[in-house]
């Protein structure tokens, strides 16, 4: 168990620095795709897809899922007792983030949008790690070893 927690801080980490990049980067991370995201949306619409799913859903859909790993991950950390934990480290992260991103990056749009749609990836991950764990089955000890 301590070996898995182990790895668990160490992928923390380094979702933590991706994490970082990616919020506190001094421009839009998705200011040069946003053309070919909007052309791509254009030629689904056309095909189909419904017209809800816009440039604003697949942001916030992305920033659901860039939570996510952040309360899967926290919940692996701590255990089940604190599954809270994931969602509140989502809200208290993603509100600095914000913040960070209003003081000091003039070039980036903080929103409360923002703030909720992180905070629910980051629930959304550890409801989903606390399922995980519960519907995990133990694994056996192995027998002592017996020396003749």
């Amino acid at each position: 168990m301590r070996s898995r927690r182990r790895v668990a801080r160490w992928e923390f980490l380094a979702y933590a620095m991706i994490l970082g990049a990616i919020a506190l980067w001094p421009t839009p991370v998705d200011r040069a795709g946003a053309g070919l995201l909007v052309k791509a949306l254009k030629d689904l619409h056309r095909r189909g897809m419904p017209g809800w799913i816009d440039y604003a859903f697949v942001e916030s859909a992305s920033n659901v899922l860039l939570f996510v790993p952040l309360g899967a991950l926290v919940v692996w950390i701590l255990g089940r007792r604190y599954w809270w934990a994931g969602g509140a480290a989502g809200l208290v992260l993603s509100a600095a983030i914000e913040l960070a991103q209003f003081v000091f990056l003039p070039a980036r749009y903080p929103t409360l949008l923002d703030v909720a749609a992180n905070t629910a990836g980051a629930t959304f991950g550890c409801l989903l790690m606390l399922l995980v764990l519960t519907l995990r089955k133990p694994v056996p000890n192995s027998p002592p070893r017996r020396n003749l």
